[in-house]
């Protein structure tokens, strides 16, 4: 039963979230044969300055041995 949790800046569509959701779970079932009525997505809108304190050092500082491909960017303030 996966599910996928996107956290992003606020400010995308609801048309935009739902593009990205079927996109997901298009990418699910055809890298690890999920089926699509398994999969749920969710979508989490994070104001930019609370990046840091909200994902970067809860989500990907503290977990980083779950972290497959990282961030480009420095870690925010």
């Amino acid at each position: 039963m996966p599910h996928i949790a996107v956290k992003m800046y606020a400010g995308r569509s609801d048309a935009d979230k739902v593009r990205l959701a079927e996109a997901l779970t298009k990418a699910m079932m055809e890298t690890l044969g999920s089926s699509e009525k398994s999969i749920s997505v969710g979508i989490e809108d994070v104001n930019p300055e609370d990046w840091g304190s909200q994902v970067y050092r809860p989500d990907i500082a503290a977990k980083l041995d779950t972290i497959f491909k990282a961030p480009g960017y420095d870690p925010p303030a």
